[in-house]
């Protein structure tokens, strides 16, 4: 059985983010995201469109590799970063908090996360679901370029 984690970040992320945008219509961007900063660290918004699905995909990843449940406060961290203050030295800065929490809502809406109170969010057995077989499919593509990863199938 294949997971998330034995295929690369980077097209499990960006294909997890097509899916959340074709199958889950409770995963949007509010009307503020494409004009709104990550963090104080960044001195401009995300230029990508679909950043919000890609970073709705990436909070989906990372709650796979957590074998504990994740607060908001956790994904400020992981998503931070250091904020440049010209001469002075740089410091590490929090990213915004309304972001993630605004994922983490849709995502339990759309039924991918469950939020476990006083502790955080974990993955659902459909975000699993979901993440498993979108692992699969890369790793069956790329099975077709190179043979030797059959054996994974």
């Amino acid at each position: 059985m294949v997971t998330a984690l034995e295929v690369p970040a980077d097209m499990l992320i960006r294909r997890v983010a097509a899916k959340l945008k074709e199958k889950y219509p409770q995963v949007k961007p509010p009307v503020w995201a494409y004009f709104a900063k990550t963090g104080p660290h960044k001195e401009r918004p995300p230029v990508d469109r679909d950043w919000w699905y890609i970073r709705a995909a990436s909070i989906l990843r990372k709650l796979y590799k957590s074998p504990e449940p994740v607060g908001v406060e956790a994904f400020r961290v992981i998503y931070g970063g250091r904020q440049n203050r010209g001469s002075a030295p740089e410091h590490f800065r929090k990213a915004g908090g309304s972001v993630p929490r605004n994922i983490l809502q849709q995502l339990e809406e759309a039924g991918l996360v469950v939020k476990i109170p006083g502790k955080g969010r974990t993955l659902s057995p459909a975000g699993r679901s979901l993440l498993d077989t979108t692992a699969k499919e890369i790793l069956q593509e790329l099975a077709k370029e190179r043979p030797e990863l059959e054996r994974y199938l």
